[in-house]
């Protein structure tokens, strides 16, 4: 017995047609229910205590002509709205004010439980490199801290 196509397809194009009305719902759970990696230990910066949590454990990607790694500054102690700019870096210093404000990559920004920022990085990470965010208050304060980056997140 020779195997027909059209008689194969005529028998199985409606449990195809229902798989594929399932796939959004396998693509609906996936979007309600994420996994992120640990955020970092906190620090004292100022009056914020913040802990940097990686979205995911990828090396930094492309994103308006500059490489950048995205990560949630989660603010455990401290009022955002007292936040007048910040930024956030990688690599082995801290980027000065003039060349960070050139972009909208490195900028904090968000809500008052946790502040994304495109952390501005090199196309790759080393052991050499931290992860820096420096946060300026309304009375003109920089305040900088630093996060050595995880074996994990090294290429």
């Amino acid at each position: 017995m020779a195997f027909n196509r059209s008689v194969f397809w005529q028998k199985n194009k409606y449990k195809l047609n229902g798989l594929i009305l399932l796939l959004p719902f396998l693509f609906l759970y996936q979007s309600l229910t994420p996994s992120f990696p640990a955020a970092w230990q906190a620090q004292e910066l100022g009056e914020f205590k913040i802990a940097p949590m990686p979205l995911n454990m990828k090396g930094p990607y492309q994103h308006h002509d500059e490489y950048v790694k995205d990560f949630m500054l989660i603010f455990e102690k401290g009022d955002t709205e007292q936040i007048r700019q910040g930024y956030a870096n990688i690599g082995p210093v801290a980027l000065p004010l003039s060349q960070l404000q050139q972009g909208e990559n490195g900028v904090l920004h968000g809500s008052k439980y946790g502040q994304h920022v495109h952390a501005i990085a090199g196309v790759k990470l080393s052991s050499s490199d931290s992860l820096w965010v420096s946060i300026q208050n309304w009375q003109g304060e920089w305040l900088v801290a630093k996060w050595p980056i995880p074996k994990e997140l090294l290429i």
